[in-house]
């Protein structure tokens, strides 16, 4: 099967989600013996050579590399907000070399499949439609005017009325785009759902990220007991609402009982206010670290304190799969089908949260059944070969 994967952003270095969620479907479809090329925009946030590109990664999938800005620029988003009904966060990533080069590759090859990663580049369907007969593929990495409308609601005053309309032209450009692609593939069940009740037609089948669990492997032997860490994008807003939301008002009580205990926090790319307001007695500011796999091995407990966001948590699998013991939101856990008190402890407010470290910290056996159980569902719903032969099989069923 031949296969073109189109993405707003270069899926490599993978230390976000979305880019693990595109990377691991790659690795995955050549593992089957698809063919594979890897269409992405080279942005000003995220830019990468071709040359940055190990070649291990290079053998899965042939990587086009199309320099797009889209860049961040508040006149730009005020005269969209004031002269268009449309969303900034959209028009973004609308290019005319990206274009050129979607043309050029459609006009050289021949693709059974044309997965489309995520919302922003789905404005692309009728070019590819013009120039292809392939079955073109929404794959919904989230719901994402969700996101907004969440992150609406933590806001007050200004931003929070620009975020509202945000969320309203968002979700009109999402609706829009509903069935212009003939095969739809939402990460979780819970966003195919949204997007039934929204007005999908099409065909759909739920592909969850897999993980490879070769690459994902428990090791207890640094692990430092008691303590507490949260591992991901230091740019992402959720995560930083999130992190301060806990550290503002439940580190204070946990740290009351246990004054010896640390609060590590790692990921990339984090602001200077962010760090500034990191700089608190007992937790650990870590920054990017070399080998996150390494780094979550050697920590306890992992939170995921989310109040806003959409889609599914891929750090929550990954942290599952070394046998981590996780307190989570219900809005963090979405779209895995956890079990609270099982394999996860979810947690919706100040109480819950200091309750569930507290259990965790005091109960070694709780901590390791806990961690236990998660990595045993992980790989019994998750595994990245098993996922993406399902996948394949289903575009099967509709390939021309």
């Amino acid at each position: 099967m031949r296969i073109l994967q189109v993405t707003n952003k270069v899926p490599f270095p993978t230390k976000d989600g979305g880019a693990i969620a595109c990377m691991n479907l790659t690795r995955g479809f050549k593992q089957h013996g698809c063919e594979v090329t890897v269409l992405a925009m080279n942005t000003l946030k995220h830019n990468v050579s071709l040359g940055e590109i190990p070649d291990s990664i290079k053998k899965l999938a042939n990587f086009e590399l199309v320099d797009v800005p889209a860049s961040i620029n508040k006149f730009d988003a005020l005269l969209n907000f004031i002269f268009s009904r449309k969303p900034y966060n959209a028009v973004r990533f609308i290019d005319k070399n990206f274009s050129r080069k979607l043309v050029e590759l459609l006009q050289t090859n021949v693709y059974d499949i044309i997965q489309l990663e995520g919302l922003y580049v789905c404005p692309y369907i009728p070019l590819i439609k013009k120039y292809s007969n392939a079955r073109v593929v929404y794959r919904a990495h989230n719901i994402e005017f969700e996101i907004w409308e969440r992150a609406a609601q933590l806001e007050r005053g200004w931003k929070r009325f620009y975020l509202n309309n945000l969320s309203k032209r968002i979700k009109r450009f999402e609706t829009a785009l509903l069935n212009t692609y003939d095969l739809l593939v939402p990460i979780t069940g819970r966003d195919g759902q949204i997007l039934d009740r929204l007005g999908n037609k099409k065909e759909k089948h739920i592909s969850q990220t897999g993980i490879d669990t070769e690459q994902l492997v428990p090791n207890n032997t640094k692990l430092e007991f008691p303590s507490l860490f949260h591992m991901g994008s230091l740019e992402w807003a959720p995560n930083q609402e999130g992190i301060l939301w806990f550290i503002e008002n439940c580190w204070p009580l946990i740290q009351e009982k246990y004054p010896r205990l640390r609060f590590y926090v790692a990921g990339r790319n984090a602001p200077g206010w962010l760090i500034d307001k990191l700089s608190v007695k007992g937790v650990v500011f870590e920054g990017e670290v070399a080998n996150a796999y390494e780094f979550m091995n050697t920590k306890a407990i992992m939170l995921v304190p989310l109040f806003s966001g959409s889609g599914m948590r891929i750090k929550i699998i990954e942290g599952m799969a070394l046998g981590k013991s996780i307190i989570s939101t219900p809005i963090g856990a979405e779209g895995i089908n956890v079990t609270n008190g099982t394999n996860v402890l979810i947690a919706q407010n100040i109480n819950e949260f200091v309750d569930a470290v507290e259990k965790l910290v005091e109960n070694r056996e709780l901590f390791n059944g806990i961690g236990k159980n998660a990595m045993e569902f992980i790989h019994e719903n998750f595994d990245n070969l098993a996922t993406t032969a399902k996948l394949i099989d289903f575009y099967k069923q509709y390939s021309t």
